[in-house]
């Protein structure tokens, strides 16, 4: 196989990845990808996405390169199989049937590479009968069960951004599929498709507390157990500054170092009894209020009490433990959460800023070796060759 550009960078260097331009957890998915090294070329359309950010802040569009086709065009979807033949993985976010109507389905696609992973990213779902149905992030949370786990239990459930559901439930899913199917992809010669669906995905993060429900150890209802705010000893607090401190002294030796430095030794026994847990939380509440949220952080600073200061976006890039570690990086005047997970033998790097539409065609026709990129009524917005 061609070496990819970004051939030295993450241990996917050498891999080549289509990521039809969506928005969501398409792109995020697509993002980890190219920040692991993968050569991603994002195929974006005319006009954009729509989603109303400046291409040159979309962070989820950093390490890829970008390329303009019109899939409506008659002669579009020829030259998204022309990339296809040269790649090993295609991540698409159509509705279902619309990447098909288009000339891009699986069908197509692997009539060119029978080795391609083709990765579906959807809400719903290939199937079912809400699969030709919109949605966004906290629809489809809504009905697998963990939205309803979430928030106080006499307040509407808490909307967790779109993390959950878009970044956890669906864009980690494809990629762990993804990285399957080629495995599997690289020891048979075969490709297939990868339906990655956010329902599926936020339905399986639940699997743990399927298993305490199931055992009696979790009650199906919000503000009553041990991980979802019930325990006093596991949730968070108001400082008298207005800002918070998070808890999460679980286990009993935790817990003791907690009330020590709390100042409530003398609600050890509240522990385990949970009728007690109201007064204890009440309790503990009120001590919180008595400091500011540093001041509580400088108590709590080198103790095993599994308590932490809650952070805004823009302050946590400075906590001393994030900083030694460079979990945020700074690039082209954007602070961002750097690449992860990390590797000992192959790094990963933001190597590049967010992808401008249209930028590479030139460079990815000729690495790729798919002169028919090159077409100006395809790519008005193409960088210009030196």
């Amino acid at each position: 196989m061609t070496e990819a550009k970004t051939a030295g960078h993450g241990p996917l260097a050498g891999v080549r990845v289509i990521e039809l331009a969506g928005i969501g957890p398409g792109p995020f998915a697509a993002m980890l990808l190219a920040d692991l090294g993968a050569d991603v070329v994002r195929v974006d359309r005319p006009g954009g996405p729509g989603l109303g950010i400046d291409p040159a802040y979309d962070v989820t569009n950093r390490n890829k390169r970008s390329v303009i086709v019109d899939l409506k065009a008659p002669d579009g979807a020829a030259r998204v199989l022309d990339l296809v033949e040269r790649a090993d993985v295609l991540v698409e976010g159509y509705r279902p049937g619309v990447a098909e109507r288009l000339g891009v389905g699986p069908g197509d696609c692997h009539a060119r590479n029978p080795r391609l992973v083709y990765g579906r990213m959807t809400g719903w779902g290939q199937q079912g009968p809400l699969a030709d149905r919109a949605g966004h992030d906290i629809a489809y949370l809504a009905p697998t069960g963990t939205l309803g786990m979430i928030g106080d239990p006499d307040r509407p459930p808490a909307v967790p951004a779109n993390l959950l559901g878009d970044y956890a439930g669906g864009s980690l899913y494809l990629v762990v599929g993804v990285l399957a199917a080629l495995h599997h992809a690289r020891a048979t010669g075969t490709g297939q498709v990868v339906d990655a669906a956010i329902v599926d995905g936020a339905s399986h993060l639940s699997a743990m507390i399927h298993g305490m429900l199931a055992a009696g150890a979790w009650q199906d209802r919000r503000g009553a157990n041990l991980l979802d705010g019930g325990c006093p000893y596991y949730g968070t607090y108001e400082t008298a500054d207005g800002r918070h401190m998070a808890v999460g002294a679980l286990e009993p030796r935790f817990y003791a170092e907690f009330l020590r430095l709390l100042g409530l030794e003398e609600r050890a026994a509240a522990h385990a009894d949970v009728t007690r847990w109201p007064e204890l939380r009440e309790q503990v509440a009120a001590r919180f209020r008595t400091r500011t949220r540093d001041a509580w952080t400088a108590v709590f600073e080198g103790s095993d009490a599994c308590v932490a200061p809650v952070l805004s976006l823009r302050e946590a890039p400075h906590h001393p433990h994030l900083a030694a570690r460079g979990t945020f990086t700074d690039h082209g005047g954007i602070t961002q959460p750097a690449p992860a997970p990390r590797f000992s033998a192959t790094p990963a790097t933001v190597r590049t800023g967010p992808a401008r539409p249209g930028a590479d065609t030139d460079d990815v026709a000729r690495d790729w070796d798919v002169p028919r990129l090159l077409s100006p009524s395809s790519n008005p917005q193409r960088k210009a060759s030196p």
